[in-house]
This record gives structure tokens, sequence and C-alpha cells, in this order.
């Protein structure tokens, strides 16, 4: 896979992370594709910026920007893959205590 249609910036985060890191192949795959789902979700947050996040529909709706969605699912999606990899440090315990309230 090529990581020649990413963004520049999002190209050099990528070889910084495999210059940092010893990653087998399916990592390095997971890693550029969570780089396109950060460009991705760059490209919607960009299109909503210059446009406006909310319109109203042929039947006077209030609607949301339909790139609202798209960056919502790519950051989910960007969060996901990364969380794959496994690039942090400390493994997150187990089991999470109960919650108080």
């Amino acid at each position: 896979m090529s990581n020649a249609k990413l963004r520049l910036s999002t190209r050099r985060w990528i070889n910084r992370i495999k210059k940092s890191f010893v990653l087998e192949e399916h990592h390095e795959r997971t890693l550029e594709l969570a780089g396109m789902a950060w460009d991705r979700a760059l490209e919607a947050k960009e299109m909503v910026d210059r446009t406006a996040p909310y319109f109203m529909d042929r039947f006077k709706q209030l609607r949301s920007h339909p790139g609202i969605d798209i960056e919502m699912r790519a950051m989910t999606t960007f969060s996901k893959l990364m969380r794959e990899i496994g690039l942090d440090l400390e493994a997150p315990p187990e089991n999470r205590p109960p919650r108080q309230y």
C-alpha cells in the first residue's frame, strides 16, 4: 500500500512512528489505514468549515452537514485502528473498576 496520496504531515507522522517502533507488516498496513482515516476526517472538517455545519432542508428542517458524520466516523475509525496497533507503552487494565456514580 502506498501512502503517496496521504497529506505530507500524515506521511511524516507515519514515517516517525515506523522509525520509532518495530512494526510487523500488518501493523504497518493498519497504520497507513489509520493515516487515511485521519486525512478523511480532516477533509470532512475542512469542508464543513468552508460551508456551514447546519442547513435547512427542503422541508425547512434543520439538518447537520453530511461532513460532520463523515468526520466523526473517520475519527472513530482512526481511534480503533490506533488501538489495534497497540503503540501504548503501558497496557490498559484488563477490567475497569465499577463507577461509584
